[in-house]
């Protein structure tokens, strides 16, 4: 039965959309944006969404501005409070997948009005089945690419061919990715985590079981693989984004809320294409040694700078120095689309790879974890958009210097240099492919109107 059948089962005058995303920065930001696409699409019905998250997570965005269609709903925290999930990743990841399913039940089974479609993230392993129970249409979210969802689906494949140590073989047999080295491949498939790697195995497995697939990506960046999903999924299989905040950045300019300088002011002050924007990610970072060999080679570059620095980082910042800036929080997609920022350091998260390619702005690839090796890779071989900043893959792991960051950050930001002059170009060129699939008749305009279609059948609409 597909979405447009079980929808037509539904009774009452609104279609109502559950949606839930993991507890992680890059799962809820993707989902609440897809949400805020959602609720800004004029339709001829009444369109209902319930946001639900943990109680955590409710008191990091209930202050968000949102659209009256959008309510939030939440259940218990799965950990205590005083545990830090980046010290216990695979100890988080396993109670979600535990502990949540029980009050998401709870919830599922007295919300009202009842639920229209369940708008659920693919690493949620009970939400699928859950529904199914209760013939609620399912609408699977994928937050990474579309080349990493490929790589589960295919990985025992991967794992029968490649060597053990995952050295340089090349993996070139998943439908619709390029060549990838193996050490390219998600950090997961190198024996790290190993109970982790079963449960998304898992939740990957089972998306087949819902009534339609949805891909935080651009299909004009990923088209092979994506084409190759659909003619093998037995699901429709939608490229939805980039579901980041891009239509937010004409609003009023914002100061940070813990600080009364205004960065924003300050990159009005500088020179167009001059500033370096760092940031390394809201989950895990690198380690400290390696942050004081980045602040002290950027600093040494002589470059100008905005840097986000969260916890312990904010100590590593240079007083006194009127080249850079460091904050602990930007609106980071306004930040890009600034006219003064000629690059982006960044950890390769593919929330922040996405803002970086709609935003045009050259990339200096860092990756620390899970899929963020593989969006190096496309970021700089695929999209040849950025460079990385550690060049040989077989060194990735050990501290970079700061001399080496120096000279990286020094030609990178160089107008005259002619490599970096292309990557300029070409970010351009990707910049310009990302605007266009957003606007009538683009490829995601169009995949999120087809999805739109699907769930707002329902009965009496």
């Amino acid at each position: 039965m597909d979405l447009s059948e079980l929808q037509q089962q539904k009774t009452g005058s609104v279609c109502h959309v559950l949606a839930v995303p993991y507890p992680g920065r890059g799962h809820v930001n993707p989902m609440m944006n897809l949400c805020k696409l959602l609720a800004a699409t004029k339709t001829d019905h009444d369109f209902l969404i319930s946001f639900l998250v943990t109680e955590e997570w409710l008191g990091f965005i209930e202050g968000d501005p949102k659209p009256d269609q959008i309510r939030f709903r939440t259940i218990p925290n799965v950990l205590p409070s005083e545990l830090v999930r980046g010290n216990d990743h695979p100890g988080f990841y396993e109670a979600v997948m535990i502990k949540m399913e029980s009050p998401f039940e709870q919830l599922l089974d007295h919300i009202q009005p009842p639920v229209s479609l369940l708008m659920a993230d693919a690493e949620l392993l009970w939400a699928i089945p859950a529904a199914n129970r209760r013939s609620i249409p399912v609408a699977s979210l994928w937050t990474m690419s579309a080349s990493v969802f490929s790589m589960f689906r295919y990985f025992d494949l991967i794992q029968a061919r490649c060597s053990q140590d995952y050295g340089e073989d090349y993996v070139n047999f998943i439908p619709g990715t390029s060549p990838i080295c193996v050490r390219d491949l998600p950090t997961i498939f190198q024996g790290t985590d190993q109970r982790v790697l079963e449960l998304v195995l898992k939740c990957v497995s089972q998306v087949e079981k819902a009534q339609s697939l949805l891909i935080n990506t651009v299909y004009d960046l990923e088209s092979p693989v994506i084409d190759a999903l659909k003619a093998k999924f037995p699901i429709p299989v939608h490229s939805i984004g980039p579901a980041i905040p891009y239509y937010e950045t004409k609003e009023n300019v914002l100061t940070t809320q813990t600080e009364a300088v205004n960065y924003l002011r300050w990159l009005d002050s500088q020179p167009a294409g001059s500033v370096l924007y760092i940031s390394l990610g809201s989950f895990l970072s690198v380690s400290d040694t390696q942050m004081e060999e980045i602040v002290a080679g950027v600093k040494n570059s002589g470059v100008r700078y905005l840097r986000v620095a969260r916890g312990d980082g904010l100590r590593l910042r240079h007083t006194g120095c009127d080249t850079g800036l460091v904050v602990p929080w930007c609106d980071q997609l306004r930040v890009l689309c600034h006219n003064s920022i000629g690059g982006f350091w960044t950890h390769c998260g593919w929330n922040s790879t996405l803002e970086g390619v709609f935003a045009g702005v050259p990339m200096l690839t860092f990756p620390i974890f899970l899929d963020q090796v593989h969006n190096g890779k496309q970021i700089v071989e695929d999209w040849k958009v950025g460079w990385r900043v550690v060049r040989q893959v077989k060194e990735m792991g050990r501290v970079v210097t700061r001399e080496e960051i120096s000279d990286v950050v020094r030609k990178f930001l160089d107008p005259e240099n002619r490599e970096a002059k292309e990557i300029r170009r070409r970010a351009r060129e990707v910049k310009s492919m990302c605007r266009r699939v957003i606007e009538k008749g683009g490829s995601s305009e169009v995949s999120l109107g087809a999805f739109i279609k699907d769930i707002t059948q329902c009965s009496g609409h």
